[in-house]
């Protein structure tokens, strides 16, 4: 009896192989990996071709933390501007309010960014990189409709952002920063 074939591995995303050099520079920094062996950890997960390759590369690091991050309020406003750090996941709960958050100059050490939106009533604007990618897939708008229109071409090596959630009773308006 033969075996039933085996199916051809997933090919490496671009964001999986950024993930992973960037574990192997921090990991580099914090002592985790010697001198001695870092150029060779590098190569191996830049030419890596299976997933097992780059877990092999990687498998002397601390498991890697998953930031998170949420923002509430019943009312007011809710703003983030400037060079704040953003997590890998950021929660923004606003019951009766306003919500701006301005990432076009923030901190963004993942490459994949989620968040998530609990919206009652009150706006919201993001203002996202002008190399970010919007996912807004699993966002849901009760009473008007998103506002955003997503780039025509976006440089490579911009962050993923991936907007999900709720907004009740106002309306959500997506832009990429002008420079």
């Amino acid at each position: 009896m033969t075996s039933p074939p085996e199916d051809p591995p997933l090919p490496i995303s671009e964001d999986a192989r950024e993930s992973a050099l960037r574990r192997l520079q921090e990991g580099y920094a914090q002592g985790h990996v010697p001198h001695e062996e870092m150029d060779g950890r590098l190569h191996q997960v830049l030419t890596a071709t299976t997933h097992g390759e780059i877990v092999s590369a990687l498998a002397s690091l601390p498991a890697e933390v998953d930031t998170t991050a949420t923002i509430s309020a019943a009312t007011g406003r809710i703003r983030r501007r400037g060079a704040w750090r953003v997590p890998r996941t950021l929660k923004v709960e606003s019951a009766f309010g306003t919500v701006r958050l301005n990432l076009s100059r923030a901190v963004i050490e993942h490459p994949v960014v989620d968040i998530e939106l609990q919206l009652g009533t009150g706006g919201a604007r993001i203002t996202v990189p002008r190399d970010a990618v919007v996912d807004v897939d699993d966002l849901r708008t009760g009473w008007k409709p998103l506002r955003y229109a997503a780039r025509r071409r976006s440089r490579p090596g911009g962050p993923k952002i991936r907007i999900s959630g709720t907004v009740g009773y106002g309306r959500l308006k997506i832009r990429h920063a002008r420079r």
